[in-house]
Order: C-alpha cells, then sequence, then structure tokens
C-alpha cells in the first residue's frame, strides 16, 4: 500500500454521488466572481432570500426522511468501487462524522417536533459511539468521527434543553471527555492530525494534514465555549500545526511538515490546489486566536472566488485528485461550507459579495430530493455533503441580515 503522503484523500466530511461530470463556470457565476472582487458598494444584491430558505427546508427534510432506526444517517449501503481500501470499521467511522454533521445541522437549524426527535436520537448515536475504534494500523479515520464527534455534542451542551442538571447534559459531557481524549490519543508528534499512519511505525499517528487538524482544532474550540476540560498543551499543539503547514502565497501544505514539499506549478500546494483548505485553515487560526486577521480572511476568499472554477471542474468526478492541480471532488462542500463561516466574520460591508458567490456554489450541488452531493463513495455521502451545504447557506444568509 502506498504510503500516506502519496494518496492524500479528504474528510468524511465530503463525499457524495458517482455520474454526472461538473459544469463549468456558466456566465452567471462568472458574473457573480466579477462582483465579488468588487468594492462592496458596487455589489448586486444577494440570491432570492425565500428561495435560499426553501432549499435549506428541503435538505431538512432530506436528513429527516433518512435517519436510520439507530438514530444514524448514512452507512455501507450504496458503496462504489472507490471504497476497495476500506474494511467496515472505516465506514462506520465514516457513518459516525457524517451523523454527527446531520445532528449538527438539524439542532441549528430545525425548529419541527421532528427535527426535535432525529436530534434526540442522533445524539444517543453519537453518545454510544464516541470512542470510534481505529480500523486498521494505516488507517486512522476515526479521527473524522471524533472531530465532528465533538464538535456535535460540543454544541449540543449550549443548547437551553440539554442544560445543566439534566441527564442529558451529564451524557453529552462524558461523551466529549472521551472524545477530547481521543484527540490527545490519536495526535500526530507534529502536532496535527490526519486520518492514514504509517503502518511501520509506532500506534501513534505520525502523518498528520492541514486540513483535518484544523477542523480538529475548531473542534476543540468549541470544546471549550462550552466549559469542557481541553488539555492546552494539545490544543495548542494543533494551532503551531496549521500555522506550520501556512505557505507565502496563501495556500496550506497538505501535510503537517517542517519543510513544505510538492511545490511544482501544478502542484495541490499552489492556491488553486489548496482551495478546499484555505478557508478552514484561516478559520482555526483566526477563531484559536492565532496571528491570523481580517485582511487575510479576505484575501483567503478572494482566492476562493477566482480560482473557484478548479474546485468546480472536480466536483463529482470519481477519482479523487484527478482534476488540475489535484483537486478532488470532496473539496468542494467542504470548502464552501467553511467559506461561509469566514465570511462571516469579515467588517458587515464586505460580505455580501462573498456570501452570494458561496450561495451560488452550493446551489450547484444540490439535488432535486433535497440533498446535496460532490463525491459519492457509499450512503454517507448524502447526510454529510447535505448538513455542509445547508450550514453553509444559512450562514450566509444570517451573515448579511
Amino acid at each position: 500500500m502506498n504510503t500516506p503522503a502519496a494518496r492524500p484523500r479528504l474528510p468524511v466530511g465530503l463525499t457524495l454521488l458517482l455520474c454526472a461530470a461538473a459544469t463549468p463556470l456558466n456566465a452567471q457565476v462568472v458574473d457573480r466572481k466579477e462582483r465579488a472582487q468588487a468594492p462592496a458598494e458596487e455589489a448586486a444584491p444577494l440570491l432570492d432570500r425565500e428561495a435560499i430558505a426553501r432549499t435549506i427546508s428541503k435538505g431538512l427534510e432530506y436528513l429527516l426522511a433518512n435517519q436510520n432506526a439507530d438514530g444514524s444517517f448514512g452507512g455501507i449501503k450504496n458503496a462504489t468501487f472507490t471504497t476497495s481500501f476500506a474494511n467496515p470499521a472505516t465506514f462506520k467511522c465514516w457513518q459516525i462524522g457524517a451523523s454527527a454533521l446531520a445532528v449538527r445541522s438539524l439542532l441549528e437549524l430545525g425548529q419541527s417536533d421532528a427535527a426535535h426527535g432525529a436530534v434526540e436520537r442522533g445524539l444517543d448515536f453519537l453518545v454510544a459511539n464516541a470512542e470510534p475504534l481505529r480500523p486498521a494500523d494505516w488507517d486512522v479515520d476515526n479521527n473524522w468521527a471524533i472531530i465532528y464527534g465533538l464538535d456535535a455534542v460540543a454544541r449540543a451542551l449550549r443548547d437551553p434543553r440539554y442544560a445543566a442538571g439534566t441527564a442529558r447534559h451529564d451524557e453529552l459531557r462524558a461523551a466529549a471527555a472521551k472524545q477530547i481524549q481521543g484527540l490527545a490519543k490519536y495526535q500526530s508528534p507534529r502536532g496535527g492530525w490526519g486520518y492514514y499512519a504509517d503502518p511501520n511505525s509506532g500506534w501513534r499517528p505520525d502523518w498528520a494534514t492541514s486540513f483535518t487538524t484544523a477542523a480538529a482544532v475548531l473542534a476543540l474550540v468549541e470544546a471549550k465555549q462550552s466549559g469542557l476540560e481541553v488539555d492546552e498543551k494539545v490544543f495548542r499543539a494543533g494551532v503551531k500545526a496549521v500555522r506550520m503547514a501556512r505557505l507565502p502565497n496563501g495556500a496550506y501544505d497538505y501535510e503537517v511538515s517542517a519543510v513544505p514539499g510538492h511545490l511544482t506549478l501544478e502542484s495541490i500546494n499552489q492556491v488553486k490546489g489548496s482551495l478546499g483548505r484555505i478557508q478552514v485553515c484561516n478559520l482555526a487560526l483566526y477563531r484559536a486566536g492565532d496571528d491570523i486577521g481580517t485582511d487575510q480572511l479576505a484575501r483567503g476568499l478572494q482566492d476562493f472566488v477566482r480560482d473557484h472554477k478548479f474546485l468546480a471542474v472536480a466536483r463529482n468526478k470519481p477519482i479523487p485528485h484527478e482534476a488540475y492541480y489535484a483537486n478532488a471532488a470532496y473539496f468542494y462542500l467542504f470548502a464552501h461550507y467553511y467559506a461561509a463561516q469566514v465570511l462571516e466574520l469579515l467588517p458587515a460591508d464586505q460580505r455580501a459579495p462573498f456570501a452570494e458567490f458561496v450561495q451560488a456554489g452550493i446551489l450547484d450541488a444540490s439535488q432535486p430530493d433535497g440533498s446535496m452531493w460532490d463525491f459519492y463513495i457509499a450512503s454517507n455521502t448524502k447526510a454529510y455533503g447535505t448538513a455542509f451545504g445547508i450550514l453553509g447557506l444559512q450562514r450566509t444568509l444570517d451573515a448579511t441580515k
């Protein structure tokens, strides 16, 4: 089997349906790109807010209609040839991560009794799976389950329904403590987190990626905000690892390493190949209180707008990293989800053009059944893709009220 560095792959946070090749940006989207790069006062109105709200509602309906009996979402069903490297434990880790994102979206956006019931069942599943098994000596996809599981549980702890004194509150705190311990256990000596490991090294994974690490840092930020105990050494090592991966051109190295590699002209570490990583890494550094300001956040969004076609052309492609600059389909909704969170941090008068562009990109991935996807690997795909999409759309609406 290849070494981890030779086969970069992204999170559970990004697998969806096969078929259809991604369409190039049409004239309307190109026009949005021009507006996003123009001064704020020249920006045209956002897309129809009611239409965006209907898309979010359809996404929620899709999730409610597709929750499993045990409270989970997705699973090993309808797997494709691209999953040949995975074993059942890998699929379970992806399912936990996908379920966490689905629960998080229902927790944040669901208003109905049905949504509240789905959250309760989903939290039961997450609590029961707070210590996901490592799938293999070379496979630590359990990190995705821990990261997004912690994010969902930490946010649930701030919901009034699960306030201190309730039985659910104590359950959630116990689950979060296990998840935090899991991040400490699987943290690389480099300070970051990955999803593969060298099978010939010690049990502690040595390989880490910038975007997995950034997602873990953000989960730990949420844990801290929920009053959970986080080892500051673990947290600061994670922040340092993200910072180490930052390159002078605004891109982030795929890996966490002392010396950046793969810097050829069409490398995944060029800005055009880093579009799926820039937003989450910038966001993690900013929310961790590191040395990054809103000017750098804006620069990352400008890169996202300018070079978006390199993400768009990869969407729906069945083979990872087959597109220009080694972009993979599963970078797509992941990138838009974090871009939506980044634009919230900009001054209010700078948000609208970026929000419109992010909205348009997410809508391109929406399906008639209410789901969203960018890369298919198994039925986990639509669960986390839909969650990324509707959470991103809601953030763009909130940021431009």
